[in-house]
């Protein structure tokens, strides 16, 4: 048997009729009966009685007709799973991100994203941003948020935050009392660095070295979150990500403006094709709608 022939009985057995299924289906009565002699033929007993010249079922019929119904729920199940697939993904989102966001901002996304979609399971890991490219590349995580030093081949991307970089100290400091910090201010001042392929540090030791600028460095961190809690400690200060420090104001740390502008810059990743699937799509606005609402919201 096959599955024209299951279909076009089963469409008899709700239609009623050889004409009814024919116009469920738009084909010919003759093939019906025909489809139906076949079937019979298939399953070596007979499943409608002629009666007059209408088909009435046989109680073998009748119970095979369960079976086929059964079969056919099955059917819609996965055509209904293959269309969730389709619009929604997996119903699941795995999002990677650099620390700097992972910690702040996209905790406030997906809190906005879940009002509207309660039942998606979320996994959220905070990783360096060439792991977040890595495991995005290959198809592990379908959204990432990595700085701009990451290679971006192999991802679809777009440029998704920048944003100036500021400086954090402990209420302490000497420099707590300014209302801008600029690089002659951190001359031979102990300072916390990023790392250094971390190209907003490209950036600060350029505008350190424009004014002829060298800050003591006593610590190098991959983080701008790692950076405000050691600042916090009286360490050092720091220039770091703004949203790195969110929070860490109400526990004492100061937040200066920095100048010259000094800008952080991270990219949004997706695994190619990713950005189709609505739950992509909808979680990629709610990233968006928390960076333009800031820390406040």
């Amino acid at each position: 048997m096959n599955f024209r022939q299951l279909e076009i009985y089963r469409a008899l057995m709700i239609g009623g009729s050889a004409s009814r299924a024919a116009d469920l289906l738009n084909i010919t009565q003759p093939a019906v009966s025909r489809a139906v002699s076949e079937l019979e033929h298939r399953v070596g007993f007979p499943l409608f009685d002629r009666v007059k010249g209408r088909l009435v079922p046989t109680p073998e019929g009748q119970l095979f007709f369960r079976d086929v119904g059964n079969a056919f729920q099955g059917l819609d199940s996965l055509r209904a799973s293959a269309a969730r697939i389709r619009d929604f993904g997996s119903g699941s989102l795995k999002i990677a991100s650099l620390a700097a966001l992972g910690s702040t901002l996209v905790p406030r996304a997906v809190r906005r994203f879940r009002e509207v979609n309660p039942h998606v399971s979320i996994t959220l890991q905070i990783l360096s941003s060439s792991a977040v490219r890595d495991h995005v590349a290959t198809q592990q995580f379908d959204i990432g948020l990595a700085a701009d030093e990451v290679d971006l081949s192999g991802v679809d991307h777009s440029l998704f935050y920048s944003v100036r970089a500021v400086c954090v100290m402990p209420a302490d400091h000497p420099l707590a009392g300014k209302g801008v910090i600029r690089p002659a201010d951190l001359d031979k001042m102990a300072f916390i660095a990023l790392s250094p392929e971390d190209r907003a540090r490209a950036r600060m030791t350029e505008s350190f070295e424009a004014e002829g600028v060298r800050p003591h460095i006593v610590v190098e961190t991959p983080a701008s979150l790692t950076v405000c809690a050691l600042a916090l400690e009286g360490v050092g200060v720091g220039l770091v990500n703004p949203a790195a420090a969110d929070g860490f104001e109400k526990r004492g740390l100061v937040i200066k403006p920095y100048e010259p502008a000094v800008y952080f810059k991270s990219y949004i990743l997706f695994r190619p094709d990713a950005q189709r699937a609505r739950l992509v799509r909808e979680f990629t606005a709610a990233l968006n709608d928390a960076a333009r609402a800031g820390p406040q919201a």
